[in-house]
């Protein structure tokens, strides 16, 4: 969501909680530093971390100005927009990928960051511990990494005989090479070979598919990144609908893009939970010094009309445990 639809938005809401520690004070800014394109007004993202803000007595424009800014998947951009952010005095920068936290923990002096959704901060080496995170940084985390192997069971489930699986992984994501590594020994205990597709960018996707034309996979499962699944995993599922192939992944944006199955913590409400960690650190605490919260629940999600679109059939004990299905 860009700085104007999420404006458009916040003015049409009725968010009138009283503030009295920030009454008769400017507005502070608060930065975003995201992996993906920019996304639309209406986003679900956008919206959930704005309702975020709202339910921790945070009206926009009243008490904060959002400066968020987006990279499409180029990297390099993110200390360039960090210090943008810095120069416009953000008091604190929220961020969904390891290379926007980094540019942002980089900054001098110091700026508090808020992690968003982040898969396994510690093993990316951007905090200490989840309990102690230090380096002035907090947030939520994904805990992807525990679900991503976990989806080899949903494979087996629904497709018995499966024995080759494509992975799709972001190799300029710190946390996915490690994300795949599990995921192949699991594979391996199973007696499913997996094949590695490197997907950096929008310019990939027409190699990966002749690749996979050439060498079909019995499933395609996408490892979890801010740009693959809000802004490539749509074109993903098309390709895999068209082409009869079961797809897989732990991010709920990427069900709604039409992915057969996602196993994973709602982006959306770990979203409206960063707010918390926002308005703590506008009242005062250290960001370094709140514990990093992780999803206590899961959602399976399965898109039934994938499933008639491709021409498989979902057990039906396995549909008696979905949270949501798309008929």
């Amino acid at each position: 969501m860009d700085r104007r639809g999420f404006l458009r938005f916040a003015g049409g809401a009725a968010f009138m909680w009283p503030l009295t520690a920030f009454a008769q004070k400017a507005p502070v800014v608060i930065g975003f530093l995201g992996g993906q394109p920019q996304p639309p007004s209406r986003d679900p993202r956008g919206i959930a971390l704005l309702q975020g803000f709202a339910d921790n007595g945070l009206v926009i424009g009243r008490d904060f100005i959002f400066e968020p800014r987006f990279t499409a998947g180029d990297d390099a951009r993110f200390p360039e927009f960090a210090r943008e952010l810095a120069r416009l005095n953000a008091r604190i920068i929220l961020a969904n990928s390891p290379a926007g936290v980094r540019a942002a923990q980089r900054l001098e002096p110091a700026v508090p960051v808020v992690m968003t959704a982040m898969t396994d901060p510690v093993a990316a080496g951007l905090v200490n511990s989840l309990a102690h995170p230090g380096n002035h940084t907090t947030g939520t985390a994904s805990l992807n990494e525990d679900v991503t192997p976990k989806l080899l069971e949903f494979i087996r489930e629904i497709l018995p005989k499966a024995n080759a699986l494509a992975v799709l992984f972001n190799p300029s994501n710190s946390t996915n090479a490690p994300m795949v590594n599990n995921l192949q020994a699991k594979a391996n205990s199973l007696g499913i070979s997996v094949t590695r597709y490197a997907l950096r960018s929008s310019g990939d996707l027409d190699p990966l598919f002749s690749m996979l034309t050439s060498k079909p996979p019995d499933a395609l499962q996408l490892i979890s990144d801010a740009t693959v699944n809000e802004f490539l995993s749509g074109r993903i599922a098309d390709y895999a609908i068209a082409n009869r192939l079961p797809s897989f992944s732990s991010n709920e944006s990427s069900f709604e893009n039409g992915v057969l199955l996602t196993y994973g913590a709602s982006t959306l409400k770990i979203l409206r939970r960063t707010a918390y960690y926002v308005r703590r650190i506008l009242d005062g605490a250290i960001a370094g010094d709140l514990p990093i919260e992780q999803p206590t629940g899961f959602d399976l999600f399965i898109n039934a009309k994938t499933a008639k679109a491709i021409g498989i059939e979902i057990p039906a004990t396995l549909l008696a445990r979905a949270d949501r299905i798309i008929e």
